[in-house]
């Protein structure tokens, strides 16, 4: 039985709702509360699941925001502002998902995937809100990150009285969310086990599909072969959880499952959202790239009304999450109350350009015309328009060595810059880098960060690119000039001392490169421990060294056109326009 209490927010009365037991169509009943003003007349509602824990995201009515560095930010409130959701007249519904928090049953694996998908949860969900006394039947969801992604699932099973969505800070594609160029990411094990400013998942019954999936023998077979990979054996808590699963079981299968395939694709929201046809508004910021990459993907796809909104740097949002509130009770407003705010009169995508802070509108992404250019890997560290035009034997190739983080605090890094630029210079879309690369061991990360420069020095993260050498191989049919495609199915190891060329996508990206800045390609196989974008970040948001001594030679002759291809929009956007040396 769910018990009736007031809150007081401030000088708000708040009436919640607590432990609302909702069934699902097989007899398990999910958790949720309820927060609304304190009369019972009927309201639109917006629900918020996840796996992190209701109680946790209850801390919003009690806690000021917080941004990074402040210890007492907390990655997983992300249901959102539940005293103005209340005050702008809609009911706020916090619930936990199948086996976490105060819900029943089993969660198995990731996403959608396991015992019961999610997406089938969350419809009965939505239509047991609709027909509740205190809501007028129309329904929307709430949240960023994880409850954006939920809200996804949601809605291509269709749930009748669920009319929009507005989607914040999504994870979609799950390989690319955990494998950037099948490099492993750091953060997904944050947001699992809790750690470095993560509370983490609300266990209750949650357990691992890869354990559910092989008999003993066979997954102590799997996890040694995995064990056999020096970067996963040189990382204690990758060891750690390989030999000890039990309470990681999300990271573990994430761990486990290192190439694309079956395993991820049939828990992709954005493969199930051909199904969605009502309105969808994306909201992403810049600088979580993979993340900028699985809006623009759903985007393509839906065929409803949407909307397209990617917003500043950096990305990391206050926690309790409260930006984008303003417009998302604008399209809540125009859909679940029928009031014509002349949001769907505005253009379908919106763009925050870096350098000269404006907004770029259209109708598609990118929001304008991109003709992709080259810049050449040249000499003494420079970028050019120009190519290379000497052979391997008098343009000698840069190149660090990086010795394994288990014997150096040291990351080595080789970098290349652009001439100041006379004019300003606008770049919007995709990009890449073609690097033609000699090692002397049969695998490495390759990770280059491009910044923007200012004369006095200082730096902004535009963009970065992941690779693992041994995930090379491009889907050619796929592969476009400035979006290059890895399929990351299998892993071939490289060949000591071949020379190689290695394609890295640079993630989606706008900005405006301002007269006196430069271009600055970076370079390495591991990052910084701290620079000027990792102190933006959690502690976890790193990802897998290299295990093993690698030496790296960049080859950029007349042979090996080493380059970068960006997106220019400029007018005479086929060159860019730095200075003359």
């Amino acid at each position: 039985m769910s018990d009736y209490r007031t809150l007081r927010a401030g000088e708000e009365a708040i009436a919640v709702r607590k432990d609302l037991r909702v069934p699902m169509r097989d007899g398990v009943h999910l958790a949720a509360d309820a927060y609304h003003a304190p009369d019972d007349a009927p309201r639109p509602a917006l629900i918020a699941m996840s796996a992190y824990g209701k109680e946790l995201q209850a801390l919003a009515l009690t806690t000021p925001p917080q941004r990074r560095p402040s210890p007492m930010w907390d990655g997983c409130i992300e249901a959102g502002d539940i005293a103005r959701v209340v005050r702008e007249g809609y009911v706020h519904v916090i619930g936990d998902v199948r086996g976490t928090g105060d819900s029943e049953g089993t969660m198995i694996g990731n996403y959608n995937a396991g015992g019961v998908p999610q997406g089938r949860d969350l419809y009965d969900v939505v239509e047991w809100v609709a027909a509740q006394p205190w809501c007028d039947g129309n329904v929307g969801m709430i949240g960023i990150s994880y409850f954006g992604s939920m809200q996804v699932l949601a809605a291509a099973e269709r749930p009748p009285h669920l009319k929009a969505v507005f989607v914040s800070g999504g994870h979609f594609d799950f390989y690319e969310t955990t494998y950037h160029g099948g490099v492993m990411w750091f953060m997904p094990r944050a947001a699992r086990e809790g750690r470095g400013g993560d509370s983490g998942i609300a266990h209750t019954d949650v357990r691992s599909r890869m354990v559910e999936q092989y008999a003993p023998e066979e997954l102590n077979r799997l996890v040694e072969q995995r064990l056999a990979d020096p970067d996963v054996a040189a990382w204690p808590n990758l060891v750690h959880v390989l030999k000890y699963p039990k309470n990681r079981e999300f990271w573990f299968d994430i761990v486990m499952n290192h190439l694309d395939g079956p395993w991820y694709e049939e828990r992709n929201p954005v493969n199930l959202a051909a199904n969605i046809d009502i309105p969808v508004y994306l909201q992403i910021d810049q600088g979580r790239g993979w993340t900028v990459d699985g809006h623009i993907e759903l985007f393509d796809v839906l065929k409803g009304p949407r909307k397209l909104d990617i917003g500043s740097y950096p990305p990391m949002q206050s926690r309790p999450w409260i930006e984008e509130h303003d417009t998302m009770f604008r399209w809540y407003e125009y859909w679940l109350k029928g009031v014509d705010n002349g949001i769907m009169d505005e253009p379908a995508v919106r763009v925050f350009v870096e350098g000269t802070r404006e907004t770029v509108t259209g109708e598609q992404w990118p929001p304008k015309p991109v003709a992709h250019a080259p810049l050449y890997l040249r000499p003494r560290h420079k970028l050019s328009a120009e190519p290379e035009r000497m052979g391997g034997e008098h343009a000698a190739p840069d190149g660090f060595y990086q010795a394994p983080l288990t014997v150096t605090d040291t990351v080595q890094a080789v970098s290349w810059r652009t001439e100041p630029f006379e004019a300003p210079t606008e770049l919007i879309g995709t990009g890449a880098a073609h690097l033609y690369v000699e090692i002397d061991q049969p695998d490495t990360n390759l990770i280059l960060r491009l910044w923007d420069e200012t004369p006095g020095g200082a730096r902004q993260l535009l963009t970065s690119g992941y690779l693992k050498a041994s995930h090379r191989e491009l889907d050619e049919a796929r592969t476009t000039e400035g979006n290059p495609y890895h399929p990351h199915t299998r892993a071939v190891p490289v060949e000591a001392g071949a020379v190689e060329e290695y394609v890295l996508r640079l993630y989606p990206f706008a900005a405006t490169l301002l007269p006196g800045h430069r271009i600055v390609a970076e370079l390495s196989n591991a990052e910084p421990l701290a620079d000027a974008h990792n102190s933006l970040l959690p502690p976890d948001a790193f990802h897998l060294p290299v295990g093993r001594p690698v030496t790296h030679k960049i080859h950029r002759d007349a042979a090996h056109p080493s380059r970068l291809v960006l997106p220019f929009t400029t007018a005479g956007a086929a060159q860019p326009h730095p200075a003359a040396h």
